[in-house]
């Protein structure tokens, strides 16, 4: 089976305190439903027409595991508390077997 990431690029942040608050209730919600964060932060370097925007990257075992920590009770109570605080390129996709 292939594992899944979770990748999420942010855009804008309107509000660094809903994004922090957000965080404290997401790594734990996520971590506890099997993701386990690769990457997250600024770029090092950008090429051609990347964004110099915030990334993160997070290993899930299945797209189906991916989406459950989405739907999960937890994750759902960070996305209330970042509301509309972010605008943010948000996908899972499936690894490479």
């Amino acid at each position: 089976m292939a594992k899944a990431y979770w990748i999420a690029a942010y855009r804008s942040v309107r509000d660094d305190q809903a994004l922090a608050a957000y965080a404290k209730l997401a790594g734990p919600a996520l971590q506890a439903a099997g993701g386990r964060f690769l990457a997250r932060g600024m770029p090092a370097r950008v090429y051609e027409s990347g964004l110099d925007q915030r990334t993160v990257v997070i290993e899930f075992d299945s797209v189906a595991q991916a989406i459950a920590a989405h739907d999960s009770p937890g994750y759902q109570q960070a996305l209330r508390v970042l509301g509309n605080a972010v605008e943010r390129d948000f996908r899972i996709i499936e690894g490479v077997a």
